[in-house]
């Protein structure tokens, strides 16, 4: 087991990150004197001796008689043991007590109110996430909507989530819905799990070889179970998070998501029927050879008259790019073709050399290969598009799914249209920019960072002392700081200095004006424990106003769930008599979870931006990183912050924002990822 994971299980039966570094390094370096400890961990004298005390109570370290006494630890299996025995006896105390418990809180309890507040919450671990989703089952009263992959449903199942609603299917008034995927393989698997039928209970099969969406759960129009972190092939599904909702507008969000992607799925028992018998329809068919496919698709493209949509990948829009000659002859034929495809700074010239002749769209890059064309012939690709560097460019097109039958067809091409109209139009401004950059920059460094620069240079009040610059530090230093930091507090804006440890993400929002709101960039924080404020989420919103020529970003509101961070922001704008709202929030109104590559955050309140017109109201954001780790340092003057410095490891990122009340849940390509990111705000009057 590797020292983090060790950590983050004792971390797990309730141990604080500081009492299990300490533990851990007795346990290798033991037995020590607390001197030797305060220098080797660089934790306060004070600190130290609480945390050696509730350590020695808990029964897991000894002390020696001499003085100053040596601490040494317990063996890690007696101490799992004792965390273990605790557990199991706290959780009998309770259940012997339940009723006792329950009759006193009935005898205390207020009136509850008719219209709960909305709030927003992280679930962390199996144990408790599958509890949540069986108390959302059991307690459902019209409609339970699940999407799910068949790996998630088998774990779902073999929790015991669904025991309650199939044990009384007959009987029960609720409609129980699953959207998932089927492959021949896993057949035998979901009849398995789903033996039972029932009229209110059923299950369709997302027909189009897209990536489902992350697996949820929605219970009535009341709540949402939304699970980040789903990958099937993740090792230790201990990790998952689960985000847990009963803000109205964000289950109508998530609801409609739902909603269209079950319109236009098939019903499970008809797929697999048509699995069984290799044949979907008498006009559908899987053709085996890479290089039959090909002619196919290329004879069906010319002969096409009135339209064709295409779905693909990074590699894919370079490769349609190459093939332009050939496709050139359907614009003197009059024919509209639509592409979607992850636009990347690898295939930003292609994307603009389409851009042309035809409408381009950015998707996010869990999609795959297909292709609609006239609404009469549908093709589906199973490995992403090559480009012509690819040793075998035809592996593209093995086992290529075909139909000309015009009902499934059609129903196709209406989830392309679908996919198309919520997908976001890259902005050709944009676009030139990265790729003709004013300063000259190595080619490597041209990606969406660069542009993100332009835009921060566009915020009132934002000033760079120090342009963002590689080679000062490396990204393991970065790390390591962060490990190895220590809290620091701050009151004074005036006189202390602010450290904050964490991730930040950032994106330009570009809303469809049927929303009312204006364009905008928003900035996501999450700092740790050890950071001057405490552990802190926040968003910062710059909306973006035109003042004579020039379109600029005003600071419009800064929205955290620390008291202290609060605080310390409402002394620093009166210090420097900014305009700006500060909001504060309560922890489960504003929740932010990171994993790895991805962040998402989540708001259960509306959010005032800087005119009063404006309204953000509930919604969620989500930033997926994609490409290589690059390390800045750069040293700048805030809107309303003094001095800053900043230290952080970026990652390019997909930007899916979910905006509930019009069910619009468009992506961008203009967002970064700071996964770590140390800043250190100075006093004013400090350089």
């Amino acid at each position: 087991m590797s020292y983090q994971k060790i950590l983050d299980t004792l971390r797990s039966l309730g141990l604080s990150t500081l009492d299990a570094e300490v533990y851990l390094f007795l346990g290798k370096k033991g037995p020590k004197k607390a001197s030797e400890i305060v220098q080797s961990l660089n934790i306060p004298k004070q600190q130290l001796y609480a945390i050696l005390k509730d350590l020695q109570s808990k029964g897991i370290i000894n002390a020696t008689l001499e003085h100053p006494a040596r601490f040494s630890t317990e063996p890690f299996e007696k101490v799992l043991d004792l965390f273990i025995k605790a557990r199991m006896e706290e959780a009998q105390i309770i259940q012997d007590s339940k009723k006792e418990i329950l009759t006193d809180w009935q005898s205390i309890k207020l009136e509850e109110e008719k219209d709960k507040p909305s709030t927003f919450k992280v679930l962390e671990g199996n144990n408790y996430i599958y509890s949540k989703l069986k108390q959302m089952i059991d307690e459902a009263k019209t409609q339970i909507s699940i999407i799910s992959t068949i790996p998630e449903l088998i774990r779902i199942n073999q929790n015991e989530v669904f025991d309650g609603i199939f044990s009384t299917f007959t009987q029960s008034p609720i409609n129980f819905r699953i959207l998932t995927n089927i492959y021949p393989e896993n057949l035998k698997i979901i009849k398995e799990v789903f033996r039972k039928k029932s009229k209110n209970f059923e299950i369709r099969a997302l027909d189009l070889g897209l990536k489902l969406p992350n697996s949820m759960l929605i219970r009535d129009a009341d709540e949402v179970a939304f699970i980040i972190d789903s990958n099937e092939n993740h090792q230790d599904k201990q990790h998952n998070a689960c985000l847990w909702t009963n803000c109205k507008t964000l289950v109508q969000s998530f609801n409609s998501i739902f909603e269209n992607s079950w319109h236009n799925a098939i019903d499970i028992q008809k797929k697999i029927s048509e699995i069984k018998k290799g044949k979907p329809t008498p006009k559908t068919c899987v053709i085996v050879e890479a290089k039959k496919a090909k002619e196919s698709y290329d004879q069906t493209i010319r002969n096409a008259k009135q339209k064709i949509m295409i779905m693909t990948s990074a590699n894919g829009l370079i490769a349609l790019k190459e093939s332009l000659p050939t496709l050139n002859t359907l614009v003197t034929k009059g024919v509209s073709v639509n592409i979607m495809a992850p636009i990347v700074n690898e295939n930003l010239d292609a994307a603009q050399q389409l851009m042309k002749y035809w409408e381009v769209r950015h998707i996010p890059e869990a999609y795959l290969g297909a292709t609609s064309i006239d609404g009469q012939h549908f093709y589906q690709f199973k490995k992403p598009m090559s480009t012509s560097g690819d040793t075998n460019p035809l592996g593209y097109f093995k086992n290529t799914f075909y139909t000309d039958d015009a009902e499934y067809a059609g129903k196709m091409e209406q989830m392309l249209i679908s996919i198309w109209n919520n997908a976001q139009p890259p902005s050709l401004v944009a676009l030139k920019s990265i790729i003709q950059p004013s300063l000259p920059l190595n080619p490597l460094e041209n990606t969406i960072f660069t542009q993100h620069q332009k835009d921060l240079k566009k915020i009132a009040g934002f000033n760079y002392l120090v342009e963002p610059q590689r080679g000062t530090i490396t990204e393991k230093e970065i790390q390591d700081q962060i490990t190895k930091a220590v809290r620091t507090h701050a009151q004074n804006p005036k006189k202390d200095i602010v450290r904050l440890y964490g991730t930040q993400a950032n994106a330009v929002i570009y809303p469809p004006k049927n929303l009312n709101l204006p364009n905008f960039i928003i900035f996501v924080s999450h700092n740790n424990e050890k950071s001057t404020f405490g552990i802190e989420n926040s968003l910062h919103i710059f909306t973006q106003m035109k003042i004579g020529d020039e379109e600029s970003f005003f600071s419009g509101v800064f929205v955290t769930d620390s008291l202290q961070g609060y605080r310390y922001r409402k002394a620093m704008q009166k210090i420097r008599h900014i305009n700006e709202v500060a909001l504060l929030l309560k922890k489960d109104e504003l929740n932010i979870k990171i994993d790895g590559k991805k962040l998402v955050a989540g708001w259960s309140v509306p959010i005032p931006l800087l005119s009063p017109k404006y309204i953000l109201p509930p919604a969620c954001i989500m930033f997926e990183g994609y490409g290589e780790t690059k390390t800045y340092s750069s040293k700048f003057i805030g809107p309303v912050n003094p001095t800053l410095t900043n230290d952080f490891n970026v990652l390019d990122a997909f930007v899916t924002f979910i905006h509930p009340s019009s069910h619009y849940h468009g992506p961008g390509s203009d967002g970064i990822l700071l996964k770590e990111r140390i800043m250190t705000g100075y006093p004013s009057g400090s350089n």
